[in-house]
């Protein structure tokens, strides 16, 4: 008697899972690690991450944490020793008062713009955000089926944010306005007389501004300028911030939002939802990050300063490339109209053909046609020898 064997069905996917969006740094890290297990040698230029250590003083913070027992649950929004931490640490940089139950703390800060976008928009609700920008920004948008409205950071202004480009794209269906300074892709900042004049705009209106201000301790000139700082501007403000890129904690996953205390309490609640809580080790490591030593944060900025100038200075040396200098992160966007080939193309064949991994300007949207990201996240010898290998591509094909 024969057997019926079994066929696996089509999977069948909620709608709105063709509304999300992807960050494709990860992508292009798969294909370049596939391209080493084969054996070739790949220079990693397209991965935003520290390429230092945690500090010592923090890993150790976090090996007697779980030595101690902080290895149960916690409070949604956060244990209250680094919501304390981060509101005195949070306010003294920014020069404003924040209080511990205006903090919800997060794995990783990314979750702060999921749930506040989760909270805050409706169908049809239009959101402002930077393009090219994270991509996480639109793809949230999407999902949730609002309406994503796009400003740009563009070359010709030193890639620093246009405040009256976004004053323009306000109308009654804003519900919220989301900056990024320091910027990703660009490593544009938006100057203090333009987040003056965004936030008398805004004052007065009812929206949110979601502020993400990640890479807010890794500025190479000035200081940096929350939106939060201005009258009116507190209480209709999310700043997003967190302890990957200040500390080199990525892999720690340890983020934090501050906001009003009614939304950190939906905030919270949707975290409970989510994910019940933030791992309580990293976060007593998160108070002596905070709390402790910041040498490790200056050291690493300054050393990003010495390879954001070998980088520009390498790049605008190639045909094809003209580099402006960033302000802020560890990201340049190095304009490639002169290569006579699309962002996307030109990422591909510097990975497969130059052996350096690189991301096309488009991952970060439509607007980042012309261009592609590098991170100077690398050590200045693999910088150096990503440049002389692109050099000898260019020589060669164009």
């Amino acid at each position: 008697m024969a057997t019926t064997v079994p066929t696996m069905e089509t999977l069948r996917l909620a709608k709105r899972m063709s509304r999300l969006g992807t960050e494709s740094a990860f992508d292009v890290l798969v294909r370049a690690k596939a391209l080493e297990a084969a054996g070739r040698e790949i220079v990693h230029l397209e991965i935003g991450e520290p390429d230092f250590p945690t500090a010592m003083h923090i890993v150790e913070a976090g090996v007697d944490a779980l030595r101690y027992g902080w290895t149960h649950y916690g409070p949604s929004a956060g244990q209250p020793a680094l919501r304390e931490a981060v509101a005195e640490d949070a306010g003294r940089q920014r020069g404003i008062n924040v209080d511990p139950s205006e903090v919800v703390i997060t794995p990783g800060a990314k979750p702060i713009m999921f749930f506040v976008i989760l909270a805050l928009i409706d169908r049809d609700d239009e959101v402002i955000y930077p393009n090219p920008g994270f991509p996480i920004y639109e793809s949230m948008i999407n999902f949730v089926e609002g309406r994503p409205v796009p400003y740009g950071f563009r070359e010709e202004n030193d890639f620093d944010a246009d405040a009256g480009e976004i004053i323009s794209r306000i109308t009654n269906r804003t519900r919220l306005v989301i900056l990024n300074s320091p910027h990703n892709p660009t490593g544009g900042i938006m100057p203090r007389e333009s987040v003056a004049e965004l936030a008398r705009a805004l004052a007065g209106r009812d929206l949110f501004v979601l502020s993400d201000e990640i890479y807010s301790r890794l500025i190479y000139e000035g200081e940096h300028t929350s939106i939060a700082q201005f009258p009116g501007m507190k209480d209709r403000t999310i700043i997003l911030d967190g302890f990957s890129k200040t500390y080199a904690m990525t892999g720690w996953r340890l983020g934090y939002g501050i906001m009003r205390p009614d939304l950190a309490q939906h905030v919270a609640q949707l975290q409970t939802n989510a994910t019940s809580c933030t791992a309580s080790f990293t976060q007593i490591a998160g108070v002596t990050a905070l709390l402790g030593d910041q040498g490790c944060v200056d050291e690493m900025r300054e050393e990003f300063r010495s390879r954001r100038s070998v980088i520009v200075e390498g790049l605008n040396r190639i045909p094809g490339f003209r580099c402006r200098q960033p302000h802020g992160a560890f990201y340049v966007f190095p304009n490639i109209t002169g290569t006579g080939r699309s962002s996307k193309a030109l990422a591909d064949a510097l990975l497969t053909e130059a052996s350096v991994a690189a991301l096309s300007g488009t991952a970060f949207g439509a607007s980042g046609e012309g261009y592609l990201r590098f991170s100077f996240a690398n050590s200045v010898e693999n910088i150096q020898k990503a440049l002389d290998w692109i050099a000898d591509w260019a020589r060669k094909n164009l």
